[in-house]
């Protein structure tokens, strides 16, 4: 009866991976029901596995091989549509960008869709009910991922290593082998139950379960030896800063008069609650003084100096006039109790058409321009700086930049504080915040430092260098949360090469192991 089903190429190119790829969604935040990827690998592998073997007898499509890049880009479009559709809610603050919501939803998940499609129509010609097959599709899967988070401009959004972000022993494997090799030996784990159906021996099955449940166990014990070793060091470091983060809650508004922004403004203050007497270094989102830039509020000032002393530093958010180039930027400050700047940081992951217009010179003539408020698009920062402030190494991460860790790999090695500052309000009560801030956990792990996180209308929080979240504050949530935090310099890897020798090593053993049968 189940073949059946399977010979209709409606069914089985269309509908199954369109319903197992949507289902996807439920193993990452908010709803970490993990589990679940333990059935829709294997049933992914072992419907390519059938889709190869029956196209010529059953569909008697040509090309042949056109099956294959259906069902993948069939399976990518659910995995994409239900993950990420959260994205178009951006496009409703704005009603020139309001007509282009039906494209956006459907194209954005279209075109990435395209990274699993040519990956099942390159692999799924060599796959068969075999282990060394498991091998050549975890691997292809994972490269393929791997290429959607650097090319054009990147975007690693859930990788499947994200789908364990509630899993925080599992996850201290991360610091040791990088976040791609990671994601490589999830998927690998999360395919091995096909081998169940594999014409094996139960003697051969039951050798694989005891494998993977070895290998979980072990990551788990180093986990747990590393989060309880991390305690005792916390317990014993003096080295802190205190730190209070704040969350204004405040409505994602356009054209606020000056007024407004001085409202908001005092608002900040009295969230933040300062003590004159105490040094601390205060956190305020991004977006927090809505399209205007530095120069647009100094007149301020004034405000900032009566509430804060000589003791107190605040990091924020806001739209910065480079005097030298004239070019606008969105940027990361750390100003004085005079409201002077002492360092600053640019963006260099930014948002296509949220902060830069591509093809803006041909897109302008058509009443578009970036749906952030504000000047026109962004420039790109250029450095790769930190914000450095005497015993202080800051790795700061404008908004998205969170979920790229090549930023991680490329920062300061004395890096010993990641603080990351976001407006979360553009995705509403949609399923994206929660997704956003799960990534600032694997961005803790992987450079083994403190995560600080304010986001307006998202979950701020501080996030110890083992990825446990000591504070936090959920979406929607106003005040604040302070602590003494441990300044650990950073520990990190710093290349992708032992994902690169995973990969090789993957790819060596399919070929000898084809070499084998073929002999």
């Amino acid at each position: 009866m189940i073949e059946r089903y399977l010979n209709n190429r409606l069914l089985t190119l269309y509908i199954f991976p369109l319903i197992i790829g949507s289902l996807t969604v439920l193993s990452f935040e908010p709803f970490n029901f993990w589990i679940i990827n333990f059935f829709i690998f294997p049933l992914f592998f072992y419907l390519l596995v059938y889709i190869n073997k029956k196209s010529k007898a059953v569909y008697r499509k040509k090309p042949y091989k056109k099956n294959l890049f259906v069902f993948g880009l069939v399976f990518g479009f659910g995995f994409y549509f239900s993950g990420i559709s959260w994205i178009t809610n951006s496009l409703t603050f704005d009603n020139n960008f309001k007509v282009l919501i039906p494209f956006a939803l459907i194209l954005i998940p279209l075109f990435l869709s395209l990274f699993l499609a040519f990956t099942t129509l390159f692999v799924g010609p060599h796959l068969k009910l075999n282990f060394s097959s498991i091998i050549l599709f975890s691997a292809s899967l994972a490269f393929s991922d791997y290429l959607r988070s650097i090319i054009f401009t990147g975007f690693p959004w859930n990788l499947w290593a994200y789908s364990t972000s509630s899993i925080k022993e599992i996850l201290q494997i991360i610091n040791l082998i990088g976040l791609y090799s990671y994601n490589l030996l999830v998927i690998t784990i999360f395919t091995l139950p096909i081998i169940f159906f594999f014409n094996y021996s139960n003697v051969k099955k039951l050798a694989c379960t005891t494998f993977i449940f070895v290998l979980l166990l072990s990551i788990y014990l180093y986990g747990n030896f590393k989060i309880n070793v991390n305690e005792k060091i916390l317990k014993s470091f003096n080295q802190k800063i205190f730190v209070k983060i704040i969350s204004p809650n405040f409505n994602l508004e356009y054209n606020l008069n000056i007024e407004q922004i001085k409202e908001r403004l005092k608002k900040l203050i009295k969230y933040s609650e300062p003590d004159k007497e105490k040094k601390t270094l205060f956190i305020w989102p991004e977006g927090v003084f809505s399209g205007y830039s530095y120069n647009e509020i100094l007149d301020l000032k004034e405000i900032i100096h009566k509430s804060f002393s000589d003791k107190h530093h605040i990091i924020f958010g806001t739209n910065y006039l480079d005097p030298m180039s004239g070019n606008f930027y969105n940027s990361m400050l750390i100003v004085d109790n005079n409201f002077n700047i002492i360092q600053s940081y640019n963006k260099r992951k930014l948002v296509p058409f949220g902060e830069f217009l591509p093809l803006e010179n041909i897109l302008d003539n058509f009443g578009l321009k970036k749906i952030t408020e504000g000047h026109g698009s962004y420039l790109i920062g250029k450095e790769n700086n930190n914000l450095v402030i005497e015993n202080l190494n800051i790795l700061p991460l404008i908004c998205y930049e969170i979920i790229f860790p090549d930023l991680i790999k490329k920062s300061n090695e004395n890096t010993n504080l990641i603080v990351n500052i976001s407006e979360d309000g553009w995705f509403g009560k949609s399923i994206g915040p929660d997704q956003h801030f799960a990534k600032s956990i694997f961005r803790a792990i992987e450079n083994d430092t403190f995560l600080l996180r304010s986001t307006n209308k998202g979950v701020s929080a501080i996030i110890d260098n083992k990825g446990k979240i000591i504070k936090k504050l959920n979406r929607n949530e106003a005040g604040n949360i302070e602590l003494e935090v441990p300044l650990l310099k950073t520990n990190k890897i710093k290349n992708d090469l032992i994902f690169f020798i995973l990969l090789f090593t993957y790819l060596l053993f399919f070929l000898l192991y084809k070499k084998k049968n073929a002999k």
